[in-house]
């Protein structure tokens, strides 16, 4: 099983996060690639080398050439990234942060997050932070993400709003129950950006036990007393390969007054805000009303996020809520090459033995619109192709 690690003892910004994966081996022309999907300007990204107390570490700068950037509203941001053309993956990442960063906003000052207006955060660098980053985590394609306790610097910060409170508000509200330190160093350590993609993909906890197979080093723009940098490990577990037990929590509810058509917006949402699955489950409840189960699979992280999207897009008035053990094979990628273009094949494996491998669904469709033909035919020609490369 392949795991990332964010090693965060000099606190996180998008820019480190970017830098850090970049070091790590993500490309940074899968992330322009992706970003050029959507409809921003005006901007240029370059990656340089520096040191930070001796470390070589990578830099990656926005530079904007509009210096007064429009403040955007998370309706609008939302709206740009469900219906720009971003592989599925990114799109959802992206989505999930900028949702967690409405939450928190919307709770520091007392509004709907649909109301919400980005100041930092809506401007075109934190967007490409964001949508950066999520390209470059679906390009490492990490089986599991974890994170140190984030260290987030002390005294004070001036912001749109004024002179705050290290950490800042909104970022204290995103890492609620994420494990944090002010530590010794004067300043803001880690921003609102670093705070919601870290919280939004990691959980937290010590070093994993590993082999480590690279390292990167994300540059921030400071100079602190310790190396102002963030640490990326990316390794293997120590049992890759055999099926992992993980806890997860369980969220039910049965619903007989929900209009059906609003179902698949609750999924999105749902999705959007941390969810592993969902499903729907038709059934029969009293007074031989139909309804539906809502069965929503998530991990303790973003537990509160996705229990504040059934409250507000449902109508039930209560949640049944459990634990579970989780048992889970070993998954990896492994693209082919097809007639029609590349194919991603996620593969689970037991003990090193192949049990199962399916083509990625969003790739296939995306070659079958391209190539105007059907999904069917692209579909099977990778099966095809990976079922001869395991041919002896």
């Amino acid at each position: 099983m392949k795991i990332l690690y964010f090693d965060c003892f000099a606190g996180a910004s998008g820019d480190m996060i970017l830098g850090a994966l970049l070091s790590a081996g993500a490309s940074l022309e899968t992330i322009k690639k992706e970003l050029a999907k959507l409809p921003l300007s005006g901007y240029e990204l370059q990656q340089t080398q520096v040191l930070k107390k001796g470390l070589s570490a990578t830099r990656l700068l926005v530079e904007v050439k509009q210096a007064q950037q429009p403040h955007r509203s998370y309706r609008s941001i939302k709206e740009m990234l469900m219906t720009s053309e971003l592989a599925a993956p990114v799109r959802d990442l992206s989505l999930a942060v900028f949702a967690r960063l409405a939450a928190a906003e919307a709770k520091i000052h007392g509004r709907a997050p649909e109301e919400v207006h980005f100041h930092e955060v809506g401007a075109v660098d934190s967007i490409i932070d964001i949508v950066g980053a999520a390209a470059a985590l679906t390009e490492l394609n990490a089986d599991k993400i974890y994170a140190s306790p984030l260290h987030t610097g002390r005294g004070f910060v001036d912001c749109v709003h004024g002179r705050l409170p290290v950490p800042a508000p909104a970022t204290l509200e995103v890492l609620a129950g994420a494990p944090v330190y002010a530590g010794e160093i004067e300043g803001e350590l880690l921003t609102p950006t670093g705070a919601a993609i870290i919280a939004t993909v990691a959980e937290f906890g010590p070093l994993p036990l590993m082999t480590v197979r690279q390292i990167g080093y994300g540059a921030g723009q400071k100079d602190l007393p310790i190396a102002n940098v963030l640490r990326v490990i990316v390794g293997d577990s120590a049992d890759s390969g055999t099926a992992m037990h993980e806890q997860i929590t369980v969220l039910e509810t049965a619903i007989d007054d929900q209009n059906p058509e609003f179902y698949g917006y609750i999924m999105e949402r749902l999705f959007a805000a941390g969810a592993l699955d969902v499903t729907l489950t038709p059934l029969y409840m009293k007074k031989n009303r139909p309804g539906v189960l809502l069965t929503v699979l998530v991990e303790a992280a973003q537990e509160e996020a996705v229990t504040a999207v059934i409250f507000q897009e449902t109508t039930t008035l209560g949640l049944r809520r459990s634990k579970a053990d989780k048992l889970r094979l070993a998954r990896r990628l492994q693209t082919v090459d097809t007639p029609y273009g590349s194919v991603r094949i996620k593969i689970a494996e037991q003990n090193g033995q192949v049990c199962n491998a399916a083509p990625e669904f969003a790739d296939c469709a995306a070659l079958a619109r391209q190539q105007q033909v059907p999904l069917k035919e692209v579909y099977q020609a990778a099966l095809q192709a990976f079922r001869s490369l395991q041919q002896p």
